[in-house]
């Protein structure tokens, strides 16, 4: 039986056939080029020729009606996240993006002739979250079954319909399951540091990446630029500030003036519309002030003093310093706990421009482990 995956409401139902031959390399690459086109056009309400890229109309009003109404089985999926996050799934699968990544590992990829099973467990803290995953165990040629987070368990199959259509020799290759992970050769899982240690305990005998909290860091200097802190604002609150690649810590001069940054933080009033976000707004400004704890309060944010690196909702910390080697030295002794950094500082290295914390390219894997390398070993 040819599975179909289709939705009714919010449910959505995967039925899968028998095992077939591994789709070829250029067959992958094309497919998921194709998919990013159509996602293009879904998101952006542009035209689409389904005939052409080989897609369902029913496939395409599913997915376009589960993004206008994710933030009613998620409260913090409102529409624009949303789609900003579509929208950068779209530039990872530009084809000269596709290329380009998979050339380094070319010769092995078209080698390749065994297919594994990869169990992948997803987050669930950012729309599509692990869409990277998804891609990165399709593209080598390998069989996923991933367990859903309950908070994202609708978009990526929907997404994955869109897939199918393109390329039907996929639709032996995925399997979705909000249950227990089984009868897979190695795992990918994605969790806080208390889960980690449940996946290390369960899943340490099998191949295994296993990732756990990290967030990312900016470093100021004081001569940024209105334009410098209105992107660094971007990287703060974009998906209310959930994401490991967010801006969590500030590393700042000492004696550095907050008043414009205060003053680009506080222009953003759509963010504590969200009832979720404002919550914890309202809750943590409560705590500093019963507890009588310095900060800073732009209207919508709280800064506080504090060395740590992963800050509650609504709430970020900074720490100051005196000098840029001193910063150097945090960040290697902290690297565990750093997805990115975020400066316009040339005396820094390995740094991600303000306003791009949240753009990743294909090569710029989580916690730094490469997951093709990872794949094309088992």
């Amino acid at each position: 039986m040819d599975p179909v995956i289709r939705g009714s409401g919010n449910r959505v139902v995967i039925i899968f056939a028998k095992r077939t031959n591994m789709v070829s390399l250029e067959k992958r690459t094309e497919a998921f080029a194709r998919l990013g086109r159509v996602l293009d056009t879904v998101v952006n309400d542009e035209n689409i020729d389904a005939d052409i890229l080989s897609v369902s109309d029913e496939g395409i009003r599913f997915l376009s009606k589960l993004i206008e109404d994710s933030h009613h089985y998620n409260g913090w999926f409102v529409m624009e996240n949303v789609e900003y996050m579509f929208n950068s799934i779209v530039r990872m699968l530009r084809k000269t993006n596709l290329e380009k990544w998979l050339s380094p590992y070319r010769y092995e990829l078209e080698e390749k002739e065994k297919t594994n099973t990869v169990g992948v467990v997803m987050a669930g803290n950012l729309p599509l979250v692990g869409f990277h995953d998804f891609l990165s165990v399709l593209i080598t040629g390998n069989r996923i079954v991933a367990r859903l987070s309950g908070d994202d368990n609708k978009l990526l199959p929907a997404v994955t319909g869109l897939l199918f259509d393109i390329e039907p020799g996929f639709r032996d290759l995925v399997e979705f399951t909000e249950t227990r992970l089984e009868n897979f050769d190695a795992i990918i899982a994605t969790g806080s540091d208390n889960t980690s240690r449940y996946f290390e305990y369960y899943f340490g005998k099998y191949p295994n990446i296993i990732r756990r909290n990290r967030n990312g860091v900016a470093v100021l200097t004081g001569n940024e630029t209105e334009s410098d802190m209105e992107k660094l604002s971007e990287d703060i609150f974009l998906y209310f500030g959930l994401g490991c690649r967010n801006v969590s810590k500030l590393f700042v001069p000492e004696g550095y003036d907050f008043d414009n940054l205060l003053e680009v933080l506080g222009r953003n009033k759509k963010i504590i519309e969200n009832h979720k976000y404002f919550n914890n707004y309202e809750y943590n400004k409560a705590i500093y002030l019963v507890n009588r704890t310095p900060h800073f309060d732009s209207g919508n944010l709280l800064l506080t003093e504090d060395f740590r690196f992963a800050s509650p909702v609504s709430v970020v910390y900074y720490e100051y310093y005196k000098d840029l080697n001193s910063v150097i030295e945090t960040l290697k002794e902290n690297r565990e706990k750093i997805q990115c950094v975020v400066s316009g500082s040339e005396n820094l290295e390995n740094t991600v421009p303000f306003g791009k914390s949240q753009q990743p390219e294909l090569w710029d894997y989580a916690d730094g482990v490469d997951t093709l390398k990872f794949l094309l070993s088992l």
